[in-house]
């Protein structure tokens, strides 16, 4: 496994490996990897011939008041776990690789980028677009793969490829769970125990939308009410939102539909987690 650590020396790598015909897969990460992230890169590894992982905590998705300097970082855990997993590169630049002091460039997708967790991250999917599309141009991928738990950032992706005439294939794998439902997520860690049990919350509210709607429930006001009951039920949990939604367009609908997404975000203390279902 080649650890790489500047954008010149992967874009020399990844050159060489395009001259030897070889197919690469991306999965981009901020670290701390779990069994969610093994996944995306297994999937990649199947669909190319060469693995590739970034680890970058990119600052400019965070907002001012957000866990920047209190992310969970352990390198040579991550590396460990990718060896074993057979990766053939890992990413790992500086922030001032990737930022240096002049840069002045950014990447925004109108509209979508504005919606769900958009309204209360304001910025931050104009700093995920920027470091993906900066990764896919020193990486130079054949396919990327992508978590469905971040739904909202997989469709701005999806729509920023098409839009920008990005060549990559972007594979969306499905959720992790723990096996009490949780959804996998790095920002578990920050959750204390009693905490950890108040988070499942956000499954069950899911899992009650997904019984709901197969019973033949089509109205989502109903179905999103008696998901806001269970939350708001929870001492420890505080609901940002939770919405049913076009999945093409992330707009509110009043009918559940086959396709349908229901998304929620929700503070279980002061640590923000999402999760969501496609009826």
């Amino acid at each position: 496994m080649n650890i790489i650590k500047t954008a010149d020396g992967m874009i020399r790598a990844m050159r060489a490996e395009k001259a030897r015909g070889r197919k690469i897969g991306f999965v981009p990460t901020m670290g701390y990897l779990h069994e969610g992230h093994l996944s995306l890169v297994r999937l990649a590894g199947a669909e190319a011939d060469v693995t590739v992982v970034s680890i970058f905590v990119n600052p400019i998705q965070f907002g001012p008041k957000e866990d920047l300097k209190s992310y969970p970082r352990d390198f040579e855990r991550d590396a460990a776990l990718l060896k074993a997993e057979g990766t053939d590169y890992i990413f790992a630049p500086a922030d001032g690789d990737m930022y240096p002091p002049s840069h002045r460039t950014f990447v925004e997708v109108s509209d979508l980028q504005d919606r769900l967790c958009g309204r209360t991250r304001p910025g931050h999917f104009r700093g995920v677009c920027t470091v993906v599309l900066k990764l896919f141009e020193i990486v130079q991928p054949d396919c990327a793969v992508f978590g469905r738990k971040d739904a909202q950032q997989a469709l701005i992706l999806k729509r920023m490829v098409a839009d920008l005439n990005v060549p990559v294939r972007m594979i969306v794998a499905p959720i992790i769970r723990e096996p009490d439902g949780l959804a996998m997520s790095s920002r578990n860690t920050y959750l204390s125990a009693e905490e950890r049990r108040a988070a499942l919350v956000l499954s069950r509210s899911l899992a009650e939308a997904r019984r709901l709607s197969s019973g033949g429930e089509r109205n989502a006001a109903e179905v999103l009410a008696r998901m806001k009951g269970l939350i708001a039920a929870e001492p420890l949990a505080r609901l940002d939102y939770a919405e049913a939604v076009d999945p093409e367009n992330l707009t509110a609908v009043d009918e559940l539909r086959p396709g349908t997404l229901i998304a929620l975000a929700v503070y279980v203390g002061r640590t923000r987690l999402i999760d969501n279902e496609v009826i």
